[in-house]
């Protein structure tokens, strides 16, 4: 069952699909070990597929699976695990992108349903039949969906009015405000409405859109999804592979190490330390990770230190103007002290005045005749010139620094790998767009997909061994060039090495 499961995150196929393959297609008999045709072996049913998801998630077997696998995979094929690249690629549930309009109308309407499936008496006894039909007509949800953007203001204030009204109406029911769909109100409430006053003078303000929190509801269908102004609705999905520097080796396939899902207005930043947790559990942390400027703050490069990581990534936020910062000030990076200036001159004295910041001062005559002067990050005093400054900004400007340097653009160069990975495991496993919804079912799809990705690169790799080791078998037949498709992840690389060396069925024995 794991196996089809994993099998059916690679193929991207619906349970339909994967009864249908697991029934009568020989390729899945083969990967799934199904040696006879019988029933009891080749039938399942798509409820048991639910089940089998089901049982996972709650069990919480996700990261079982994918690093017991992974980890086997990197034993059996020699994968150097020390260089490694992160990045993040958005991903998007099964919903529809809504707008605040049809947020507003779908939460009530989701409750409206409810309340009348499970309160009946309180669904008649409260509700008026014009505002039912407003919202559970026939075609009611056209009213909300076709609005000129001429209106859409008084729609929503209106919208916001009648959401504000089922809150009040039910909140000292019983029952009613523990219903899912009525905290759901309440949080559409929260995150798009301002509401003032109390009883009979409460007024309800629609909040402007820069004003809702990125971490509001997208969607009723899918309460876990986030917004990120760049990408949009969704989630992300933090990936963490190793990589070859140089020229790669095709016997030996870059592998995923770590797979985590987020909300999509999660900052990338957060996620290096738990990834970094995640393999050292597993031992498979990288010394050398290379990784953009969201996860290179001086926080996580520090963090990583200890457990013998080396985080290769240029510093956030802008540099500075100024054209001599405190790296040209030849500090010490154990001390934090700094030894001289850009024109050789050693500081007077030394100083920490706490923990983090340190006071240089400088002959006083000899800064004011320096021809740098006005470039220069040293101020003149009455006794002498100093330099203020904490270690945090003599770490970045000494990054900064390092950036130009040929040894960093070479190291640095090879985190643009991971962008074609993104590319490979949306585009071909069908991750941009999920066939789930909800955090925990979205978790699992991408896991499964980026454990079948490791899976289809290992046959990859083991097709090229195989081609070496068939051609060194003397007068046995002659090897043909392996084709472009033999590299192409659509195609079965064991059919395609079957079609070039074994035309005979006498030596098709040979592939065990």
């Amino acid at each position: 069952m794991l196996g089809a499961l994993i099998l059916q995150q690679t193929q991207d196929l619906s349970d339909e699909e994967v009864q249908r393959a697991v029934a009568f297609d020989l390729g899945w008999h083969y990967a799934l070990d199904i040696t006879d045709d019988t029933d009891a072996s080749t039938y399942i049913s798509e409820r048991t597929f639910r089940n089998y998801r089901r049982i996972i998630l709650e069990e919480g077997l996700v990261p079982l699976i994918f690093g017991t696998l992974t980890d086997q995979l990197l034993k059996e094929f020699g994968v150097d695990a020390t260089k490694q690249r992160l990045d993040s690629t958005h991903i998007q549930s099964n919903m529809r992108k809504l707008g605040r309009i049809r947020i507003f109308a779908a939460v009530i309407r989701k409750f409206l349903c409810a309340l009348k499936r499970i309160h009946a008496e309180a669904f008649a006894a409260n509700l008026s039949p014009e505002f039912i039909d407003r919202y559970l007509a026939k075609g009611s949800d056209t009213c909300f969906s076709q609005v000129k953007p001429s209106e859409s203001s008084r729609t929503l204030e209106a919208l916001s009015r009648d959401l504000l009204f089922l809150i009040e109406m039910f909140s000292t029911h019983e029952a009613i405000p523990r219903m899912p769909e009525y905290r759901m109100l309440e949080r559409v409430l929260r995150e798009q409405c301002a509401v003032t006053g109390a009883g009979a003078e409460m007024t309800v303000k629609v909040k402007p859109p820069k004003a809702v929190p990125p971490d509001s509801l997208q969607n009723p269908s899918d309460p876990d999804a986030g917004y990120d102004a760049h990408k949009g609705q969704g989630y992300q999905a933090q990936i963490m592979e190793t990589y070859q520097a140089g020229e790669r080796d095709p016997k030996v396939p870059n592998l995923i190490t770590y797979v985590e899902v987020e909300p999509a207005y999660k900052h990338d930043s957060p996620a290096l330390l738990p990834a970094l947790d995640a393999t050292e559990k597993r031992d498979c942390s990288p010394e050398h990770l290379v990784c953009d400027t969201h996860y290179g703050s001086d926080d996580n490069v520090l963090a990583a230190i200890p457990k013998g990581v080396e985080v290769i990534a240029p510093v956030p936020g802008p540099a500075p103007a100024d054209d001599i910062t405190l790296a040209h000030f030849s500090p010490d990076l154990h001390t934090g002290y700094v030894t001289r200036c850009p024109e050789g001159h050693a500081p007077l004295t030394m100083r920490q005045t706490n923990k983090h910041h340190l006071i240089a001062a400088f002959h006083r005559k000899t800064c004011q005749t320096c021809q740098r002067r006005e470039n220069c990050p040293v101020t003149l005093e009455k006794k002498a010139a100093y330099l203020r400054y904490d270690l945090h900004a003599l770490r970045c400007a000494c990054r900064r620094a390092r950036e130009h340097t040929p040894e960093f653009r070479e190291a640095y160069r090879w985190r643009a790998g991971i962008e074609g990975t993104n590319s490979h495991i949306k585009s071909d496993l069908g991750m941009n767009r999920l066939r789930v919804r909800g955090l925990e079912s979205v978790r699992l799809a991408a896991t499964f997909k980026a454990l079948g990705l490791n899976i289809m690169r290992c046959a990859r790799a083991l097709a090229v061994r195989l081609a070496d080791v068939l051609a060194q078998i003397p007068g046995l037949f002659q090897p043909l060039s392996l084709p472009h498709t033999l590299l192409n992840a659509k195609h079965s690389h064991t059919q395609v090495l079957f079609q070039l060396y074994f035309p005979s069925p006498q030596i098709t024995h040979l592939a065990a």
